[in-house]
Formats: structure tokens, C-alpha cells, sequence
């Protein structure tokens, strides 16, 4: 671009990413520009690069196409049976054409072929109704619907970003149920991105921030031994390393005064208030480096007109002139400024990550600065070194004309200028490092293993320094002192004997024999923290290795190399992925999603470095953090905390899935209870097309006698409550590889159908063998016959719905019953007036007619009961089920049904004792009342004052119990005795004559 001014030569400039605002970019610092819109619409980078999301479909979807093919088949079967037994039939002597109903002239010119696909095709009308057309409709207003509970969530709103949940797609709800690998983000997600400048090391010499006055006064901590003092570096040092500071970096001032609120502010964020001044930039790390500066006395005040200025500790203002800034990249990991001093010297400052500066520093140099760097990261501290090079004037104006040529270039620009960066940033001195702490976000610890606990495996996919991400891994309990890690990093293969590339094959199969072949057989699908002595193994792999993983050389085999990557991956607890690149994250998660099984995978991020894998994951979650809202955009579910994760995908995902599993299989029991009699008269009206049902019955049916109630159950329905479902982990496991839509459940409810169905029928025809039904001595017609089938089959399929129901609310009573009286008074309306504009009324008076029978109302009440016998008896007879069934094991911890690492205790109650000597008496009281009265063990008289036992006491019923039965036990060490405590003195009136099941 030439830039023409009056009297001047013009200027020519080059146009980059820099110059372009991106679509909702806010003006800051400048009251106007001048600007030109040049890529619009199609023609944007955006819309250009962009490969549009895959579509996402949930487990639940695949398995209704397949259930649906397997009605199609009984459709398609019943309609050749029929119309094959129609002319069976018909081929006897006199049944064709009986002489009461003799053939015209053009049927018996008709092609017999064509009128055996006319009769198929009218078999396949009358039994259409199998196919639950409208289970599709409601399916899909369920998701949508059900997506607002996510949005009204209180424990989902965050005060300080004051937002809740965003749902960007009901499609996935059943799907948050299903999740078995968590792909997450270090930086942003498990941790804060809330930077703060701990420590830095200046020439070898530690400098902490709570000490220093006493490094002002001439001393600092050095990383020997903790309290020996040695001389600090030298002030040229020190100074030098704070300019790097506060030059080197993009960050910009907000003085104090000015119309926006003050504060250390991110683009997109909302602001802090600081007493002075506030800095906007694009990273938090750099806002934490300059604070960290002005702690020692070194302060930026700002930029104008290509001018930075500094103050110093004599409080002199320092002004440099700022000639280039080499940015930021993910593949150079670092970023450099060449500025000019007043007196005209030259020099470029620069600051990375430690891999990409040690190798362009001097030697001697690095080790001065390794072992601070390795212990920081360790300590979970993120690490940059800082380094700066004096420029001639030759070699600034060799840079000059290069940097100008590469990015006035018209095509490689983008290589031309790596080479130039590359070519600048070469024989550094290297000054020191900086330590910034991003601390855990809340309740990282207990999610992450809460979700371990529910049978999910985590994978930490990072850019971090291998030991902070492992520093971090080890903060949220993903790793544990016993966990064996088997590490597979550039360092380890740097073994010097042999090639890397056969080191990495010999240390492949070494873990894979030590992680898969030896390991003790665990239930497929499911890696667990385990109590009972196994091995734990958590993965540790790079991004440069895991590059030969995926991309081996030609001569060896790919499908090896990745084969026993992933079979390692997968027996492992734990995965952290270290220095990866955002393309790199994107192909872990596509290769575990297609691996064998086809597990359903999850990503949750915060940052623009996370959209790939958010998008290649089934389930895509954006947290709304401090890095802009790209995540979120791109996300199927955002949420403001990690924390959030936990009650995201443990009560409200196991609710979803619990709910639309049922409403799926509902769906084709009740089409096929209707449709079977249907199919079965069809043997006693000589396979003529006649419906037994009205039609008026054969449409309401799906639509208003039976929709609202399985709604209002798939919205509403909790069969186990949410407190229980978040205390008690191991209950995802329950539902985990699409448990409620495989073929056996599905079996069941087919063959409950058909029971159903035939009871429906023959049941009436036993009543029909009596002709005499009526007191006038008249007989029901076939009508009648229909009506009464019919009106079994809607008592019986909701009552079924009912008896299922759990969790009652008004709104369930009132599309149950309600939708059984308005079935009766749309029986009775529809039967009762003649309308005028029905050509025939085969209803007319039926309904009120077939209910003056005595006969019929007890035969409708009884193959009712008889229909509901079987589920009935299973609800008596199978054992309980839920979070009381299961004993806790020792060392079991509430969170997640895994071991804690700060408790080993044994359990407080257990039903069965394998040392009686260890029994005592066990006396329960509520308010004083006692309730219970027999033996635990001796391990109660342990516990301490004030301890909880949370879902663990219940009224037993010798049946299944439901989540208003459970309440908690609180131990009073004083009376040596557990006190139930109750918010709810109403429901345990009757408890004293009834038994406690512990």
C-alpha cells in the first residue's frame, strides 16, 4: 500500500493480518480511522477457510434407525403374510366369489399380479401405523425443550461473569450421558488463566516476590539450599532483564481517568479495577510480566506514536523507539521486539518458551538457567525465558530491507518472513526466566475425579512445558503417587545407541507389554481407579513424538506404530499430551473417535487453540474464560466453570439419556401394542382390509391419546435425583455404550408388546364368545369389538407410563389422567352427535352403548390388569436397585466412587460381615425415637464427631427405592450413636415400625 502525503515521498506499506478487523472488532485507544472494506461475504479468510462443522448425530439417533428397520421389516412381513393367506384363502372352491357377493365383470379382467400388489400395498396402509412417525416429532421437541433446563440452571450461573450455560445445540443432550474419553485443555480450563507473577531468575540468581526488599538491598535466594544467601546479580542485569520485561510484549495502558472502567482487561473480558492503571492485551501472561515488573520498580507507562515509554526505579522516564515487533506463533513459541535507545543503539528483546530459546542462546548460558526453569515447571509454574541481542547498524539495516522485502512480498510471504525471524532471533544472550502461576480453577480436583469415577477416561491435551502440565495433572488428582507413568518424549528417545525411530518402537512395545499385555483383565470400556492393589499407569507423550507416531518413516508400519499408541492410551488412567499443536489436538480426538467401538468423545476448551478439537469431538464444550469467545462460539454447550462439567454430564446428561431412551423404546411398544390386534383380525375377516379401529382412534391415537404423557415423562422424569446422581458417580457407568437402546432391552419391550398386544385381543374375543353382552338380549357389533380393544389399549400403554414414572409432578398427573378423560370424552362427543358432514358414522352411539355392559367393564378392568401383570410382578420381585444395592469398598470415596488418596478408612455400614467378633449393637435414632436396632461393625465406634453418611440409609420395602427415601446419618461421638437428619419431619411418621435397610 502507497501512503501519499502533501510534500512528502510517498510511503509504501504492507498490509497483514495485523491491519485487518475481523468481523465484531471493538475500536479501543482512538477516537477514528480511516479504513476500506476489502474481503466481504464468501471472500472472507473466515468463510474461506472454513471446512464447516461434521455433523454431529447421538448414539440415540443411530439406534432409532436401526430399531425402525426392524419395524419396517415386520411392516413389510406383515403385509406379504396377508396378502399370501388372502389368496391361499381365496383359492378354496366358494370363498372368492360366494354367491352373495359376486365379482363384476372388470374385477375378473383385472391382472392378477397387479391386483396382489394392490392388496399389498393397501396391507401396508392399514399397518403403517407400526412405524411411529410421530415418535420423530416428539423426540425432537423433547431436545428442545429439554435444552432449557440447561439454560435455567442457578448452579450453572457464574456472579462474576454473571452468565449461565449457553446452548448452542439441543441435539446432543442423550449424548452428554454417553461420554467416554474427555479431551481437556490445560490453560484456561483445568486452570484459571489467571496469571500471576511469582518469581523470576536473573542471570542464575532466584529473585522471589515476597523477598523483595531484601533482593533490593543487595541479596537473593539462589536455587541452592533454601536459606543461603548469596550476592543477587549484577544491576546492568537486573535493569536489562527488567526493560526485556516491559518492552517486550504488546500490552497496552489504560490510564487512570479515562471513560472505560480501569482494570487488567482482555479483549472480550470485563474489567478489574486496579488503583492506578489498567493494561488490555491479548494474553494474560503478558498483563502478569509487566506487573511483575513494576514490582521491581521498573513501570510501562505506554505506547504513542511508535514511542514506548518506561519508568525506571530513580523514577526517570526511559523512551524507546519501536521499530519492529516479530509476533507470536505457535511454531516459533516466542516473540520478539526490536527497539532503539536515545542514544541510537540497537536491540532486540525476546521471550519463549524455554525449548525454543535455549537453542539460540549461548550454551554456557543455558545451564545458568536450565535447573530454575525445570524446578519451576515442575512446581506447576509457567515458564518463559528472556533473552536480547545488541544490533549494528549493518545488521539492523540488513534486517530492515529483508523484513520490508518479506512483507511487501506477494506470494510466501509467510515463509519469507519465518526465514527473517529465524535469521534475527540466532545468537541471543540469554538474561533469565520468569515464573507465573495459573492457579486450578475451583473444584478442579473434585470433577476431574468425580468424571474418573463415572468411568470416563481424561486426556490433558496442552502446549504447556511437560512439567508444569504433569505439576498439574498431579493438583487435580489425575495423577496419583501411585500411578506409574510411562513417559514417551523426545527426551526419552534420545538414548544415543539406536535411532529414534527404533527407540520409539522398542518403547512401544515395552509399555505396550507392561500397560496392556501384563496388566489384570478389566470389564471392557472402562478404566477405573482400582482399590484393589493394581497397577495405575498414566501416559506422557509430546507433540514432537507424537508427530513419528503419526506420521512414521516410509519403510515402517503406521498402522503398528499408532495400533499400540492407542492400545497404551487406553488402558491408562490418565493421557497428557504436552506441546501440542491445535492441529495436533484435533487428530488425538479424531483418531480415539474412530478407533474400535467408536467411543463417544467430548472436548471442552477455552481458547481459539482449542475450536479443532471442540469441533471433531461428538460432544463440544466452551468454557467462557479469559481467551475470547471462540471456544464458545464454536462449542455445542458452554459453561462459565470446569466445575460445571460435573452436574453437566453426571445429572443432567444421565437425565437426558435416561429420558429419550425410554421415550424411544415407548414409542414402538405402544405403535405395536396397537397395531398387532390390527394384524390379528385380519385371520377373522377373510384378509379383506378391514380396520378394526375406527378412523377416527387410528389418528388421535399418536396424537392426543397417548403424546402428552411419554412428553411430559422424557421432560420431566428423574428416576434417581440429582444429588444422589452427583454423590454417587459409579451411576453413569449404569447407562454407559448406549445401555437402554441395545437389543436386549429392546427385545423386552417388543416382547412386552406382543404379549400385550395378544392379550388385548383374544381377551375381548373370549368375552365375544358370549353373544348375549347386553340386557336387551342384542349383541355388539364389530365396532364394538374395536372399540373395546381400543380403549384397553390406551388405559393399559399410559398406566404402563405411570407405573414407570418416579419423579410425579403436577404436570405428570395431569397428562396422564388427563389424557385418559379426554380419550372417554372424546369417546363419548365423537360417538354422540350426528355430523353432517361424515358420509357413514361407525361410531354412533358405540361408545356409550359397549360401557352399559357390565360385561365390558369387567373385562376391561381385567385384561388391564392382566396386561400390566408382568411388570407388576418385576417391580415387586427384582432386587433393589440404585446407589443402596452397591456396597462402598474400602477406601471408597464419596466423589465418584474411587478411592481418595487422603482416606483409607473402612466403611462406616455394611450389610454382611465376614468377622462376627467385630459386630456390635448399632442404635439409630429419629428425634429421639428410636428407629433402629441391630448389628454393624466395630469400625463405627471410629468415627469422628460431627461425620456424615450421605445416601446410605433408606426405608426398606422389599422393592426398588426411590430417591425420597434416602437420607443422611450424622455419628454424635458424645451419645455414641447416628441421629438421622431430616428436613422433612412429615414423611417418616410411620418409620419406628418399619426397618432400616444400611
Amino acid at each position: 500500500m502507497h501512503i501519499y502525503k502533501p510534500e512528502q515521498e510517498p510511503a509504501v506499506r504492507s498490509l497483514g493480518p495485523e491491519n485487518l478487523l475481523l468481523k465484531g472488532a471493538t475500536l479501543k485507544n482512538t477516537k477514528k480511522i480511516y479504513g476500506v472494506s476489502v474481503y466481504t461475504g464468501m471472500e472472507t479468510k473466515m468463510a474461506l477457510n472454513y471446512q464447516g462443522k461434521s455433523q454431529k448425530r447421538s448414539a440415540v439417533e443411530k439406534s432409532i434407525n436401526a430399531f425402525l428397520c426392524v419395524y419396517l421389516c415386520i411392516l413389510i412381513s406383515k403385509a406379504v403374510v396377508c396378502t399370501t393367506l388372502k389368496y391361499v384363502w381365496q383359492s378354496k372352491e366358494g370363498q372368492d366369489e360366494p354367491w352373495y357377493n359376486q365379482k363384476t365383470q372388470k374385477e375378473k379382467d383385472t391382472f392378477m399380479y397387479l391386483k396382489m400388489f394392490t392388496d399389498f400395498l393397501s396391507f401396508m396402509v392399514l399397518f403403517n401405523f407400526i412405524i411411529p412417525v410421530s415418535m420423530y416429532v416428539t423426540v425432537e421437541m423433547q431436545k428442545f425443550f429439554g435444552s432449557f433446563f440447561i439454560k435455567w440452571d442457578n448452579d450453572f450461573f457464574d456472579p462474576e461473569i454473571k452468565e449461565g450455560a449457553l446452548v448452542n445445540t439441543s441435539d446432543l443432550n442423550e449424548e452428554l450421558g454417553q461420554v467416554e474419553y474427555v479431551f481437556t485443555d490445560k490453560t484456561g480450563t483445568l486452570t484459571q488463566n489467571n496469571m500471576e507473577f511469582i518469581e523470576c531468575c536473573i542471570d542464575g540468581f532466584q529473585y522471589r516476590q515476597r523477598d523483595v526488599r531484601s533482593e533490593l538491598d543487595g541479596f537473593t535466594v539462589t536455587d541452592g539450599p533454601v536459606h543461603k544467601l548469596q550476592p543477587k546479580a549484577g544491576v546492568e542485569k537486573e535493569e536489562l532483564f527488567l526493560r526485556a520485561l516491559c518492552l517486550c510484549h504488546t500490552v497496552q495502558v489504560k490510564e487512570a481517568g479515562s471513560e472505560e472502567t480501569l482494570g487488567d482487561r482482555l479483549d472480550g473480558m470485563l474489567p478489574k479495577p486496579e488503583e492506578e492503571r489498567g493494561f488490555i492485551a491479548s494474553s494474560p501472561d503478558e498483563v502478569a510480566l509487566v506487573k511483575g515488573a513494576m514490582k521491581y520498580g521498573f513501570t510501562f507507562l505506554g505506547l504513542e506514536n511508535k514511542k514506548m515509554k518506561i519508568r525506571n526505579r530513580q523514577n526517570d522516564i526511559e523512551e524507546y523507539s519501536l521499530l519492529h515487533v516479530l509476533n507470536f506463533d505457535p511454531v516459533r513459541r516466542r516473540m520478539s521486539v526490536i527497539v532503539q535507545t536515545r542514544s541510537g543503539e540497537t536491540l532486540l528483546f525476546c521471550k519463549g518458551a524455554d525449548s525454543s530459546i535455549f537453542p539460540r542462546v549461548r550454551p554456557e548460558e543455558v545451564d545458568r538457567i536450565r535447573l530454575h526453569v525445570e524446578r519451576n515447571a515442575t512446581e506447576g509454574y509457567r515458564t518463559l525465558c528472556v533473552a536480547y541481542k545488541q544490533l549494528t547498524a549493518e545488521e539492523y539495516m540488513v534486517a530492515e530491507t529483508g523484513l520490508q522485502d518479506a512483507r511487501l512480498a506477494l506470494q510466501d510471504r509467510e515463509e519469507k518472513l519465518m526465514a527473517m525471524y529465524n535469521q534475527l532471533e540466532t545468537g541471543m544472550s540469554l538474561i533469565g526466566a520468569t515464573a507465573v502461576e495459573d492457579r486450578l480453577q475451583e473444584e478442579a480436583a473434585e470433577t476431574m475425579e468425580a468424571l474418573q469415577g463415572a468411568g470416563m477416561k481424561i486426556w490433558v491435551l496442552t502446549g504447556d512445558k511437560m512439567e508444569t502440565a504433569k505439576s498439574t495433572c498431579y493438583a487435580c488428582r489425575l495423577f496419583q503417587r501411585g500411578t506409574e507413568l510411562l513417559e514417551l518424549t523426545v527426551r526419552t528417545l534420545e538414548d544415543g545407541r539406536s535411532k529414534r525411530e527404533e527407540r520409539l518402537l522398542e518403547l512401544l512395545r515395552d509399555y505396550h507389554k507392561r500397560a496392556v499385555q501384563d496388566a489384570p483383565p478389566v470389564r471392557t470400556g472402562v478404566v477405573t481407579r482400582s482399590w484393589c492393589g493394581s497397577q495405575e499407569y498414566g501416559f506422557i507423550i509430546d507433540g514432537a513424538t507424537l508427530t513419528l507416531v503419526m506420521n512414521p518413516p516410509r519403510d515402517a508400519d503406521a498402522s503398528l506404530y499408532r495400533s499400540l499408541f492407542l492400545q497404551i492410551c487406553q488402558n491408562c488412567t490418565t493421557v497428557l499430551c504436552c506441546r501440542m499443536a491445535p492441529l495436533q489436538k484435533a487428530q488425538i480426538v479424531k483418531m480415539v473417535k474412530n478407533s474400535k467401538g467408536s467411543p463417544i468423545t467430548l472436548s471442552i476448551g477455552d481458547g481459539a487453540n482449542d475450536v479443532s478439537m471442540i469441533l471433531e469431538a461428538h460432544v463440544g464444550i466452551g468454557i467462557k474464560g479469559k481467551e475470547g469467545r471462540q471456544a464458545v462460539r464454536n462449542s455445542d454447550y458452554a459453561i462459565p466453570k470446569l466445575k460445571h462439567l460435573k452436574k453437566l454430564l453426571l445429572a443432567h446428561g444421565h437425565l437426558y439419556y435416561v429420558r429419550i431412551a425410554h421415550l424411544v423404546q415407548y414409542f414402538f411398544y405402544k405403535n405395536l401394542c396397537f397395531i398387532l390386534p390390527q394384524f390379528l383380525y385380519q385371520f377373522f375377516c377373510g384378509y379383506s382390509q378391514q380396520p378394526l379401529y375406527d378412523a377416527a382412534y387410528l389418528t388421535m391415537y399418536n396424537i392426543c391419546f397417548t403424546s402428552l404423557p411419554i412428553l411430559a415423562y422424557s421432560l420431566l422424569e428423574q428416576h434417581i435425583c440429582i444429588e444422589i446422581l452427583l454423590d454417587n458417580a459409579t451411576l453413569y457407568r449404569e447407562i454407559a455404550k448406549n445401555a437402554m437402546l441395545r437389543w436386549r432391552p429392546f427385545l423386552y419391550w417388543t416382547l412386552l408388546g406382543i404379549f400385550q398386544g395378544l392379550m388385548f385381543f383374544f381377551g375381548v374375543r373370549f368375552l365375544f364368545s358370549n353373544p348375549a353382552l347386553q340386557d336387551n338380549g342384542q349383541v355388539f357389533g364389530n365396532w364394538s369389538y374395536g372399540t373395546i380393544v381400543f380403549t384397553v389399549l390406551v388405559f393399559t400403554v399410559t398406566l404402563k407410563l405411570a407405573l414407570d414414572t418416579r419423579h410425579w409432578t403436577w404436570l405428570n398427573h395431569s397428562a396422564i389422567w388427563g389424557s385418559l378423560a379426554f380419550y372417554v370424552f372424546f369417546s363419548f362427543f365423537w360417538g354422540g352427535i350426528i355430523w353432517p358432514f361424515l358420509k357413514q358414522q361407525r361410531l354412533y352411539f358405540v361408545f356409550a352403548n359397549m360401557l352399559s355392559s357390565v360385561s365390558a367393564w369387567l373385562v376391561i378392568i381385567i385384561l388391564i390388569l392382566l396386561s400390566l401383570l408382568p411388570e407388576i410382578l418385576l417391580m415387586v420381585l427384582r432386587k433393589p436397585r440404585g446407589p443402596l444395592s452397591r456396597q462402598k469398598k474400602p477406601g471408597q470415596s464419596n466423589v465418584g466412587g474411587i478411592p481418595s488418596s487422603q482416606s483409607s478408612a473402612r466403611p462406616l455400614l455394611m450389610r454382611t460381615f465376614s468377622d462376627e467378633s467385630n459386630t456390635v449393637i448399632l442404635t439409630v435414632f429419629l428425634q429421639d425415637e428410636l428407629v433402629f436396632d441391630g448389628c454393624c461393625h466395630t469400625s463405627l465406634l471410629q468415627a469422628s464427631e460431627g461425620a456424615l453418611l450421605t445416601g446410605a440409609v433408606g426405608w426398606d420395602h422389599q422393592s426398588s427405592l426411590t430417591s425420597a427415601d434416602l437420607h443422611p446419618l450424622r455419628f454424635n461421638k458424645t451419645q455414641q450413636r447416628f441421629q438421622l437428619e431430616s428436613h422433612d419431619s412429615k414423611s417418616h411418621k410411620t418409620a419406628p415400625s418399619r426397618h432400616f435397610l444400611l
